[in-house]
């Protein structure tokens, strides 16, 4: 057991009191305490044809209690013959999934499980979107609250693009950038990583990893603005990753590279942007969820969740272990839906998994659902 696992701190009274006062200090964390949710042992049942695995699920989204919706970077070929008691994902077998980029075939790159773990559907006739990628492909899955058609928005990184689809995953509505064409303009995109949605229609697209900026539209996908820079200059990234939207115009920004995260707010006009305040973090930012009054989000350095309110101070800390079966080597993207539960997409193990609350768990120490201004 390493430093960080020793960190977490098993209590028994669920109070947020009882854990924060047992709590323990890590010199690079801070305060760590111990995870309110317990894990859904090998819940994402597999449906992968044999000789093959889950890829790396970058994107998680659950669209609904019983509908979790997953984007993979393809599937993951096995060499070998496996065990009887194989779970699907390549993680078990020793193998990291993103690293070894050369047993990923563009295949079931979309799919949907239901709250058993169970596939519900897949979306193969989307496969398309991925083939040919020499690089990870997707990237992020989201849709906007605010959208009565709950659209499905997909950012492939490598292609520079951005895909809309049907709710139902039956066609292609739109795309945007031009693929394999990277470009820092108003219609092309360099390794894109996010979109997020504004309540008053504008949309955020994540230019992140080479562009280092925000590229502000409005609900038709007409260029407004943009605001961002590469570099640690104030709201300078090195790598955006992901970007979430909270309460009274405040936009956050997470560089993943720079180990932090950037908290800017929405103008009264459509095209000003402020930068409000920088939070430095250790660690690579992965994802975020927004609340009505704080954050969530998760890092590497150790693999944790991390809640801060919008001064930027640190409430709760908790470290994901990594040991098998039921660890991550990484929670690239994490999602509630409105029951509470919480599910992650693991890019290196390859596989979806899901977290429910621990009978007695103080809601102080729960994500909930992302805010939506109603």
């Amino acid at each position: 057991m390493n430093r960080f696992s020793t960190a977490v701190i098993l209590v028994l009274a669920m109070s947020p009191q009882a854990f924060l006062s047992n709590a323990q200090e890590s010199p690079d964390i801070g305060q760590v305490g111990a995870s309110p949710y317990e894990i859904v042992r090998y819940w994402a049942q597999p449906f992968a044809e044999d000789g093959f695995a889950f890829g790396g699920a970058s994107g998680v989204l659950a669209d609904a209690p019983n509908r979790l919706i997953v984007s993979q970077r393809g599937e993951t070929r096995l060499s070998s013959s496996v065990p009887d008691d194989f779970h699907g994902f390549g993680g078990e077998l020793g193998i990291s999934v993103l690293s070894e980029g050369e047993r990923r075939t563009w295949q079931n790159c979309l799919y949907v499980l239901g709250a058993d773990g169970k596939v519900k559907e897949v979306w193969d006739h989307l496969d398309y979107l991925c083939e040919g990628s020499d690089g990870p492909g997707p990237h992020r899955i989201r849709i906007s609250p605010y959208d009565p058609e709950r659209r499905i928005w997909l950012v492939n990184e490598t292609f520079h693009q951005i895909y809309v689809l049907a709710n139902d995953g039956s066609e292609l509505l739109a795309s945007y950038g031009e693929k394999l064409v990277p470009g820092n303009d108003e219609t092309h995109y360099s390794r894109p990583q996010d979109v997020a949605f504004m309540p008053d229609g504008r949309i955020l697209v994540a230019d992140g990893l080479d562009n280092n900026r925000v590229v502000v539209y409005d609900n038709d996908m007409n260029y407004i603005t943009e605001f961002g820079s590469a570099g640690s200059g104030p709201g300078g990234t090195n790598g955006i990753h992901a970007v979430g939207i909270g309460p009274g115009g405040r936009i956050f920004v997470l560089d993943r590279s720079g180990y932090g995260v950037n908290i800017w707010r929405a103008g009264s006009g459509q095209a000003e942007f402020r930068f409000e305040r920088r939070i430095d973090i250790s660690g690579m930012a992965l994802d975020v969820v927004v609340n009505e009054n704080d954050f969530w989000m998760t890092a590497h350095s150790p693999l944790r969740f991390i809640n801060f309110d919008f001064a930027g101070n640190q409430k709760y800390t908790w470290v994901v272990p990594v040991e098998l079966p039921d660890g991550f080597r990484e929670v690239h993207s994490f999602t509630v839906d409105s029951e509470g539960t919480l599910y992650g997409g693991d890019n290196i193990y390859g596989r979806a998994q899901k977290w429910i609350p621990m009978p007695g768990a103080s809601k102080e120490l729960l994500i909930e659902p992302p805010w939506v201004k109603h």
